[in-house]
This record gives structure tokens, sequence and C-alpha cells, in this order.
């Protein structure tokens, strides 16, 4: 498979342009497409084997819907979304071509792939699975398979249950009136490592982490856990009763 050509729709930022590098240097051609610049879509799936959408959660579907018809059937359309099943679903309704879902467990931030977890989600793939395997794995990447629908599930979890729990602590933190200055000078490696974590969130890029956790359909089961915990922790602590705490936390 050689002389291919990769599409990255969304390749002019974040981990879009950071896979459109990464396909660079194993020596591929790569086109990218932002908004407003970049290749126009019917002549990215024309040109390219392998297309790949790399866009918000909200806009994921609207533009596999626009790329999908155009691809080629032994070419292959991939995304990169947070979520799985939405965007899998769509891949393989408006297109013919082959389909994997693909999570890279990272941010654009990461200086190369090795030890990085990556979920591959391969619903309608033969031929391209085992040459996105090889070009992954060989540069380090810890590759998981799963279905689309496991991977929302767990991701309610790993990104949905861990993204409430920053979301509420910066909640509260706000309502303190503390600032973060003074919190700093009180700081302890714990806390500077959790509030750290809701700068990321609350500054960063708000919109994204409110997708990753309202778009996810698990999640709400997840909200429900976390709410019982926090009542069975308020219990305890407005009764002063650091016995019963302890047990809570060891699970007896």
């Amino acid at each position: 498979m050689n002389n291919i050509e990769v599409g990255i729709i969304g390749g002019t930022g974040g981990i879009g342009n950071w896979f459109a590098g990464f396909f660079q240097k194993q020596g591929l051609t790569v086109h990218v497409s932002g908004r407003t610049s970049g290749m126009a879509v019917p002549e990215m799936a024309e040109k390219c084997g392998v297309v790949i959408v790399s866009v918000p959660i909200r806009a994921t579907r609207e533009v596999i819907r626009g790329v999908g018809p155009h691809m080629k059937a032994g070419s292959l359309l991939m995304d990169l979304t947070s979520l799985k099943e939405d965007p899998v679903r769509a891949m393989l309704d408006f297109s013919r071509s082959e389909v994997i879902g693909l999570h890279p467990l990272f941010g654009p931030d990461v200086p190369s792939l090795s030890g990085q977890n990556i979920v591959l989600c391969p619903v309608r793939s033969k031929r391209w699975l085992p040459w996105l395997k090889e070009i992954l794995s060989k540069n380090g990447a810890r590759l998981i398979e799963t279905s689309p629908e496991r991977h929302d599930e767990i991701m309610a979890v790993v990104q949905g249950l861990t993204h409430l729990n920053t979301m509420t602590l910066g909640l509260a933190l706000r309502e303190t009136g503390l600032s973060l200055e003074e919190l700093e000078r009180f700081s302890t490696p714990v806390s500077r490592l959790k509030i750290s974590l809701v700068e990321k969130v609350f500054s960063k890029n708000p919109r994204l982490y409110a997708e990753i956790v309202a778009s996810n359909p698990h999640v709400p089961e997840m909200l429900r856990l976390y709410d019982k915990a926090l009542t069975r922790l308020k219990t305890s602590v407005g009764e002063g009763d650091a016995e019963e705490l302890e047990k809570i936390i060891k699970g007896v």
C-alpha cells in the first residue's frame, strides 16, 4: 500500500493537526482542510485513500454526511471523535467505503505515540485495518479494539465521570470566592494537581469538555452514581462521623 494520500477534515488545528504531522513523518502525502481553507471535500475524497474527520462533536455527523457519499468503495473513512456510536453509525450510513472509528486517548500536546492508548472500532474494514494497526503500533501506540457501543460505555466513566468530578470541584471553588492565587499559597501537591485540572477544563476549551459529557448517552447513569456517592458522604460529614467515612472509603 504505497503512495497513500491521507486527507484530514479539520486538520488545521488540535488533534487533527497532530495527526497530519504524524502521517507526514511516516512519509505519506497529507492534505488538510479547515472551515475556510484547504482542499474541498469532494476533491479530498476523490484523491485520498484515507479520509479522517476531526471536527467538534456537534459538527461530526454533518461533516460525515457531506464527505461520505464521495468516498470510494475501496477507501477508508475514519473519525477522531471522543464518542463512537453516532459517528460510526453515520459513516456506515453515508458511505460505501471501509469504516474505522478511532479515538486517540491523548491531546495534541504529546510529543509522540509512544505509550499512548488509541481505541479502534473497526466496523467495516478488511483491507485497511492491518495497515492502520501496523502504522500506529510500530510508533509505540497501545491499541485497544472494541465496539463503538462498548467504547462509549467505558468513556462515560473514563471521561464523563472524571470531567463531571472536575466540573463539580470547579463550581464549588468558584462559590468559595477564593482566588487561585490565594489557594496556591496554601496548596498541597494534591490540591495543586486538582486545581490544574480545573483550570484546564474551565479555561482551555470548556465547550470540548461540555460536549464530551453532554453528548454521551451513558453519562446520566454516571451522574446518578456520583450523586448517590455524594449523598452518602454528605450524611457522614454532616454528622462528623470519621469512622463511617472510613468504612465508606474501604467499602465495608
